[in-house]
């Protein structure tokens, strides 16, 4: 893309750098839309980002240390559905399988909301050539091998990653 073309399509780059459940929404979705809006989209996944590039998608969620946690639950009568369930830190830390329940909860009110899990919002990205760039130095540090994820990604570094995103006209750390 040219900067000095005025008919060029908007362009965004994303930078995903958060593995978790939570952290895996804003990427997807930011991305999918600006794809669907016929943008150029390019996605840098680094860090603990970069498992969200694996086949097997196991992303949780840790209500640990997030003070915004609270959240209603998806099932039960409507009463019982709007109280919000405030637990103390000490409690998520200590309680076997809390972060399991954390995330079956929130892949539920996800689904009875209506909203796409991220495997479905990761092949939609696919199919509107969402351009996926695996950190390469991440690859090194943790170990990884080209083969651990999706073929439709490619791997390169931040220098990759920057000449896509110094054209674009946003440009976000998630």
């Amino acid at each position: 893309m040219s900067k000095s073309d005025p008919n060029a399509p908007k362009r965004l780059a994303l930078i995903a750098s958060k593995g978790t459940l939570d952290w895996a929404y804003p990427p997807f979705i930011l991305a999918s839309a600006a794809g669907a809006m016929g943008w150029e989209v390019g996605i840098f996944f680094t860090f603990y980002g970069l498992t969200l590039l694996k086949p097997d998608l196991t992303a949780s969620v840790s209500p640990l240390g997030n003070p915004a946690m609270p959240m209603k639950m998806p099932f039960g009568p409507e009463g019982f559905q709007n109280i919000a369930w405030p637990m103390p830190n000490i409690l998520m830390a200590n309680v076997p399988g809390f972060e399991t329940l954390a995330t079956t909860l929130m892949k539920q009110t996800f689904k009875n909301k209506g909203v796409a899990s991220i495997p479905e919002l990761r092949d939609m990205c696919i199919d509107l050539d969402v351009r996926m760039i695996g950190c390469q130095m991440t690859m090194d540090v943790f170990g990884f091998k080209r083969e651990d994820f999706i073929k439709e990604c490619e791997i390169g570094g931040a220098a990759t990653f920057l000449e896509y995103a110094a054209d674009a006209e946003v440009q976000l750390f998630i």
